[in-house]
């Protein structure tokens, strides 16, 4: 996996091409890039993530940050139940008990 400044690279083979095709996974926004080579590929990837940082400095609408670190999740009540018994059961709030879970 790629990353750089907090931006994971998304990597696809075109083999009719025969190149690299990327994209900074996880923003809605589109920031694509390409190379023939890893090496390539990689350059052009940190390229891509400073590009857009800039672009988005100059023009002053804000970065799209890939995770935030929230996550919102839909779950029956009895699931919903049991972890929260489990956290409290280790004295500790749901959100502790899920961090310190994984």
């Amino acid at each position: 996996m790629m990353k750089h400044r907090g931006y994971i690279a998304k990597v696809e083979y075109d083999n009719e091409d025969r190149i690299f095709l990327g994209h900074l996974a996880g923003i809605k926004d589109i920031v694509g890039f390409h190379g023939s080579s890893v090496d390539e590929l990689e350059t052009a990837f940190h390229e891509a993530v400073d590009e857009y940082i800039a672009i988005s400095e100059k023009t002053g609408r804000p970065v799209q940050r890939p995770y935030s670190g929230n996550l919102m999740l839909r779950i029956s009540p009895e699931v919903h139940a049991a972890a929260a018994t489990a956290a409290e059961a280790k004295g500790k709030s749901l959100n502790q008990w899920v961090k310190n879970s994984s």
